[in-house]
């Protein structure tokens, strides 16, 4: 008598056209809630923040700044960026624009680059790195940049600039398995902050009373934007393993761990030195700190985790501070909202940190290859003094490129787009603000001393590109 055996899986895993043997469907839909937690990290995270930390009259430009954004990086991504960053090396530091992120083929193969997740998966959450680190640098121009020269900028720096760092750094560049960089220590924080500074310098300050003075409209408001940004960071560092392992774990409470440290810190420096708490604070402390890790999240243990935090709050502080306020070159650049020190600055440290720190089975768990590192801490315990050594080389490398090709190619981008539109508003619209560049307001509050608007029909928008405006005849 026959027996048959039956190897077939639980109905919710048989295979079949939509699941094939490669697809890990656990892995699957953590890439997807992590991609979908990066993105809501900007839309609202940052459009609620950046719509809240500004002063009353910048609310909608300053909110809209990143929605817009958002939109116009996804298009550039799956049209041409994505190849660019991930695609086949055209150049040393940059692939071979193409459109495969459209191609449905592609999309939902099994994602090249590594784990059991399709393509379309990775497309996704890159872009949401891609997009979160243009609005991240529009924070340095804040309250008085065109917002037609914003247009324009934020596809050409999505290609130009964006697209190199990643495909440099995590691509198939020439720095590609020499650079530790977890989750985008370099490629997207040192990059916004060293590009919103250098963008801040072209496109010139702030009305100068607002440049004195520029509170913030809702803290309450400001602090859920901030909320939405450090709980997104369960997937900016959560997702980059692309799998739900051990390092998935180990990043995520490295990053709360680091995030919380920093916070604490900033605030005790801010009770020491001004005898206040201030709110603000807290929320840049909580920036640097997920800055900071965001490179070193499932490479380093947990009691290095606390060591950043406790840097991120103390040295980004005092470049805020302190030194900015010694510093001519940086009293001049006006940087809205300081994202040179919380992004440039905490972003800079956490890759010099990851090399020093940076545990080697946990870089060979991550990359699955044992020449990275190990962190020059590990390299002097276990007698690899010169390997450690050439890793926090590389990691030095790393940055003096990113921060050279930002100032380089974003002084450009802004140069050329001013020969199109001026880059800066008007005096006129930069004393009015949000109803200047929008028609458009945050509050329906009048009799505070605002003015009443023009009618829309009489309404002229002399910062438009000239092809676009249109004679008015006033009545």
């Amino acid at each position: 008598m026959s027996t048959t055996n039956h190897t077939s899986l639980p109905s919710g895993q048989d295979l079949d056209v939509a699941s094939p043997d490669w697809l890990n469907k656990g892995d699957n839909a953590w890439q997807m809630t992590s991609a979908a937690m990066v993105g809501l990290q900007s839309v609202p995270g940052l459009v609620i923040l950046y719509g809240s930390m500004v002063k009353k009259k910048w609310a909608v430009n300053s909110a809209f700044m990143a929605l817009y954004a958002f939109a116009a990086v996804l298009l550039c991504w799956v049209l041409w960026a994505y190849e660019m960053s991930f695609g086949h090396k055209m150049v040393p530091i940059v692939g071979k624009p193409d459109a495969k992120g459209t191609a449905e083929s592609y999309l939902l193969g099994r994602n090249e680059l590594g784990g059991y997740v399709p393509t379309a998966d990775y497309v996704f959450y890159q872009f949401a790195f891609a997009a979160i680190t243009v609005i991240l640098l529009g924070g340095s121009l804040l309250g008085r940049m065109n917002f037609y020269a914003w247009m324009m900028f934020v596809p050409l720096w999505t290609t130009l600039s964006y697209a190199v760092g990643a495909h440099t750094i995590w691509g198939k560049g020439f720095l590609t398995d020499r650079i530790i960089d977890y989750a985008g220590g370099y490629v997207i924080h040192l990059s916004s902050g060293v590009a919103g500074l250098t963008a801040a310098y072209w496109v010139g300050p702030r009305h100068r009373e607002d440049r004195q003075h520029f509170p913030p409209n809702n803290i309450i408001n400001m602090l859920g934007g901030a909320g939405f940004l450090w709980m997104g960071w369960t997937g900016f560092n959560g997702g980059a393993p692309l799998a739900a392992n051990k390092i998935t774990s180990l990043a995520v409470l490295n990053t709360h761990v680091c995030t919380a440290t920093s916070i604490l810190v900033w605030l005790s420096l801010d009770v020491a030195v001004y005898l206040k708490s201030s709110v603000v604070g807290a929320v840049q402390g909580m920036m640097t700190g997920l800055v900071c890790i965001t490179p070193a999240a499932g490479i380093v243990d947990t009691w290095a985790a606390i060591i950043m935090g406790i840097l991120s709050g103390l040295i980004p502080w005092y470049t805020m501070m302190v030194l900015h306020k010694k510093s001519a070159f940086l009293q001049k650049v006006d940087d809205t909202l300081g994202v040179f020190h919380t992004h440039a600055v905490a972003g800079l440290l956490g890759g010099l940190l990851s090399g020093l720190f940076a545990k080697p089975d946990l870089l060979v768990m991550f990359y699955n290859r044992d020449h990275l590192g190990p962190g020059f801490l590990y390299g002097v315990f276990n007698h690899e003094f010169s390997n450690g050594l050439r890793q926090m080389g590389f990691q030095v490398l790393g940055a003096l490129f990113i921060t050279v090709w930002n100032v380089v190619v974003t002084s450009l981008i802004c140069i050329v787009i001013s020969r199109i539109v001026p880059l800066r508003m008007d005096e006129d619209g930069l004393e009015i603000g949000d109803d200047a560049a929008h028609g458009e307001e945050a509050y329906a509050l009048w009799g505070d001393g605002e003015r009443l608007p023009i009618p829309l029909r009489f309404r002229m928008t002399p910062k438009m590109p000239s092809f676009c405006t249109r004679s008015v005849t006033n009545r």
